[in-house]
């Protein structure tokens, strides 16, 4: 009799959710991004957003929950229904960075979010004020070395604070971090010369890199970037333990049926595949090769990241909170 109730449970459990399937979507979804508008990942999300209302005849909408490095996005994605509405559009920084940062988080990363597909990599980028008598990276840290303590640098999420620290201890030289809740907001800083150096994602910082505001030292990737080819990478420059890219992903609540998730995959794989998004994504300084990942690979992916970051962290004894 319990086997019996056991399989009837089982295919309950199973009709309901590929009921669910079948009808979804029936109303908006949400994309949630933790950060505020004007960068990376919030590039890609409206981008997306878009693309995926046209394809699946529901509104798809950007809602911006900045705050605690993306805490705030994440744990509100990963305690809502497991009903594919609601939906992270998550970086390397909340799903790979914040857990060796934080003692603790209010979700478990691993456990609460699962993955949809990757949308694309970037680099991040070192940058300065024009005013700072520094070319290179050899230049920063020969001028770091030179004023212990006086250069500040801003940062707007986790991903870009812990690769600076690695380099300070890497090169023994001295900055002093100034947090900021975005991308956008930390390369205002340099362009107003609050901060001599900025680490920050590549896209947002672009237009102010081509307008001579602030200038580039180097960039974090294996090789360089495709949209901005002149600028060196950080290997180039010296700096082992570095050729790191980073991305942005979509992610939904643990429990999700996989016929939902399927269904997201496939219809975000063909959005990704088109030429004319894979170009808006290319001219906004994405690296296009791992757009459309399938969920299984992408998993493989962040939890190997996730190991790894935690570990440097730790080593380094960083913490955000």
């Amino acid at each position: 009799m319990k086997l019996i109730l056991k399989f009837l449970f089982i295919a309950l459990t199973f009709f309901c959710a590929e009921s669910m399937a079948q009808n979804y979507p029936s109303k908006p979804i949400k994309l949630l991004v933790g950060y505020p508008p004007g960068g990376a990942t919030d590039f890609l999300a409206r981008i997306v957003a878009q693309q995926m209302t046209e394809r699946l005849g529901q509104p798809v909408i950007v809602e911006n929950k900045a705050g605690a490095n993306s805490i705030i996005a994440a744990d509100y994605v990963a305690k809502s229904a497991p009903d594919g509405y609601t939906i992270l559009v998550g970086g390397s920084g909340v799903m790979t960075f914040n857990p060796g940062l934080y003692e603790k988080l209010p979700y478990d990363t691993a456990r609460d979010l699962i993955p949809i597909t990757q949308l694309g990599g970037y680099h991040m980028v070192f940058a300065v004020n024009p005013s700072v008598p520094a070319t290179s990276i050899k230049e920063l840290i020969a001028l770091a070395k030179s004023k212990p303590g006086a250069l500040f640098y801003s940062a707007g999420a986790t991903p870009f604070m812990v690769p600076t620290e690695m380099l300070k201890r890497q090169a023994g030289m001295d900055l002093t971090l100034v947090p900021y809740k975005g991308s956008a907001q930390a390369i205002t800083a340099a362009v107003a010369g609050q901060v001599a150096l900025v680490a920050v994602d590549l896209p947002p910082a672009i237009p102010q890199l081509q307008a001579g505001k602030i200038r580039a030292l180097a960039v974090s990737g294996p090789k360089r970037s495709a949209a901005m080819p002149d600028i060196p990478t950080m290997e180039e420059a010296g700096q082992a333990n570095f050729g790191m890219l980073f991305w942005t992903g979509l992610f939904a609540p643990a429990g999700t049926p996989s016929a939902i998730i399927d269904k997201l995959y496939s219809e975000l794989s063909s959005i990704l595949k088109q030429e004319s998004v894979r170009k808006k994504f290319a001219d906004l300084g994405y690296e296009t090769g791992s757009m459309g990942m399938p969920p299984a690979e992408f998993e493989i992916l962040y939890k190997a990241e996730l190991a790894k970051w935690t570990k440097v962290s730790r080593e380094l004894k960083l913490r955000a909170d």
